[in-house]
């Protein structure tokens, strides 16, 4: 939208960094059964100009898990308004930290007990 241009009339990077962080922390989640929490992003590119009225399309790949942490590489394709020309637009690299109910760091493969009523 308009109010997300920078004063080039490009769509800001910042809008497309919180994008692509959105992207990246739905993946995290999932993968970790629970909250995650971006801890630091690195080796941001914007490769291509976004135009305001574009489609924006995230793609995300787990590239690194440590026992707390998710490195997830991210890349942003936009498709212009009135066609099916696309293009990248940004990409990075975003680390997350998968958090217990206290916010203290968990293992990410330690998966919390379904409720099921019986005992196992």
């Amino acid at each position: 939208m308009p109010a997300d241009t920078n004063p080039y009339g490009g769509v800001f990077g910042g809008w497309l960094m919180s994008q692509m962080a959105l992207g990246a922390g739905s993946i995290a989640s999932r993968h970790g059964h629970g909250t995650a929490v971006v801890i630091g992003a690195t080796d941001f590119r914007f490769p291509g100009k976004m135009d305001v009225g574009d489609e924006l399309s995230i793609y995300a790949e787990i590239v690194r898990e440590g026992n707390t942490s998710l490195n997830i590489e991210v890349r942003g394709i936009s498709r212009e308004r009135n066609g099916e020309a696309t293009k990248e637009v940004c990409a990075g690299i975003f680390t997350f930290v998968v958090i217990d109910e206290t916010g203290r760091p968990r293992a990410v493969r330690n998966r919390p007990a379904l409720n099921t009523g019986q005992e196992l």
